[in-house]
């Protein structure tokens, strides 16, 4: 994924593609103005190129090159090390078996992820499986296997974990510290952990369980084996549960699990009448014995406006989930793929206030997370501040390990051309992220602030202040 976006941001490319030949990524080919190449399956790379002329196509090819060439030296020079084995693992298991691991991750097609997954299971690993689009039996299998074994599954669609310090999918850079995340939601998981660091606060672990592991069909399994992993371990002083409400009963064990611990438990459950996830690290601070933060934002505010519609575009779930839950008692309905009333569903004809997760399944499949790959992000913002109607565009950034190496670079020039185009537009960002992150938090403010955008590092607060820019009157 990250080569496919690095290519596609090169001048004259018009489309890229680096990936398996699964049967998604292979139909992603005729939009792209490919037949299907014959035969391909899913043991197979394809790589498809559309370029403008064949400088752009060189320039393109040599760095898919050099892109290879950094990650087969990568496997050289592991497996070139003293002790390593003289052959090369073919499956999760063996894999484990070989190096006595203790912990896999699976990030394959989610048709494919179910068997590996099991895999390392059955060789005594503990697995954090970053696909999507596994079925719900398959999950509900695994994670009972794993309960049996005395071992953890964080997943399906696991997107954030950091264990002992080491980042796993997307997650940001965190100094050690007292506080460990159970996380049914990835983005959230970084929001918290994010606020934790500018508080001064840093992480024991945070195990992601996945989306669903909270649902009454799953029956928050893995949500009550990381509790218990975070309550025997030593450095962990205090355990935050990170997710959408729970499912009744669901609820019910996990609060009975969580009371017979030793270690205390702050539930962060986002919804409606909830508190938002900057409220639940305010009120978990003086636990800790830390003086509450100033939570930082960069730009300046509008200081009156006419009113409108707020847009928003997320790539993080949770992150458009509470910015509904915060703002819905401002603007009223917002419609979104995720609505938080199923009357509120997305509908191609409405024109109101509208947040939209861009990071769904349904915008996902057969592509690269909008966290790494800007292109849908920026065909709906580009729509949406051409619509006069519109008064404040909405964005999450989300810094870290995994995330697009720049995002700024892409989304700084579209929001300025947006403001050039309608000076009244507003943009409000919330940048999720440390200042030890890989992109360089300070280089994307100065960037994100230059081209006329105002940032928040708490989404509540960016919420809050696009429904005030959006309600007219002072913001």
């Amino acid at each position: 994924m990250q080569i496919s976006a690095d290519l596609s941001d090169l001048p004259g490319v018009r489309a890229a593609l680096v990936a398996m030949g699964t049967g998604t990524n292979l139909d992603m080919l005729p939009d792209m103005g490919f037949a299907a190449p014959d035969p391909a399956g899913p043991n197979d790379l394809v790589v498809a190129l559309h370029t403008a002329d064949d400088a752009a196509m060189v320039a393109a090819l040599e760095r898919l090159e050099a892109d290879l060439d950094v990650r087969r030296g990568t496997l050289q020079s592991f497996f070139g090390k003293e002790g390593a084995p003289a052959y090369r693992p073919r499956t999760a298991g063996s894999a484990v078996r070989a190096f006595g691991a203790t912990l896999v991750l699976v990030s394959t097609p989610g048709r494919y992820a179910f068997v590996e997954a099991m895999d390392a299971l059955d060789a005594g690993a503990s697995v954090m499986v970053f696909s999507d689009n596994v079925p719900m039996s398959q999950e509900v299998a695994l994670k009972r296997a794993a309960v049996d074994r005395g071992l953890l599954v964080m997943g399906p669609d696991c997107g954030t974990a950091v264990v002992a310090g080491v980042g796993l999918g997307f997650a940001n850079v965190v100094r050690p510290g007292p506080v460990g995340l159970v996380a049914a939601s990835g983005t959230g998981a970084q929001q918290v952990m994010a606020l934790l660091g500018w508080a001064g606060v840093g992480l024991s672990h945070c195990l992601g369980v996945g989306g669903r592991d909270l649902s009454a069909e799953v029956g928050g399994v893995s949500t009550l084996a990381a509790l218990d992993a975070l309550d025997a371990d030593p450095a962990t002083e205090l355990i935050v549960v990170v997710s959408k409400p729970a499912a009744g009963p669901v609820a019910e064990a996990v609060a009975d699990r969580a009371a017979g611990l030793a270690t205390p438990v702050v539930m962060a459950d986002i919804g409606p009448g909830r508190p938002d996830l900057t409220a639940v690290v305010e009120g978990i601070l003086p636990r800790l014995g830390v003086a509450p933060a100033a939570w930082p934002t960069w730009g300046g505010p509008a200081l009156e406006t006419d009113g409108g519609f707020v847009r928003g575009l997320f790539g993080g779930g949770t992150l458009c989930q509470e910015a509904m839950a915060v703002t819905t008692g401002t603007l009223g309905e917002i419609r979104s793929n995720v609505p938080l009333r199923p009357e509120w569903s997305l509908n191609s004809s409405d024109a109101g206030h509208v947040m939209i997760d861009l990071g769904a399944d349904e915008y996902t499949r057969g592509r690269p997370h909008p966290m790494i790959d800007m292109g849908p992000r920026l065909t709906r913002l580009a729509a949406e501040a051409a619509d006069p109607r519109c008064r404040v565009l909405l964005l999450d950034v989300v810094l870290g390990h995994g995330a697009h190496a720049d995002p700024a670079r892409e989304l700084a020039p579209a929001i300025r051309s947006a403001r050039a185009a309608r000076p009244s537009l507003d943009v409000v960002v919330t940048l999720v992220g440390t200042e030890d992150d890989p992109q360089g938090l300070r280089a994307q403010v100065e960037a994100l602030t230059a081209s006329g955008a105002l940032l928040f590092a708490s989404n509540a607060g960016a919420a809050r202040h696009a429904a005030r820019l959006a309600a007219g009157g002072p913001a």
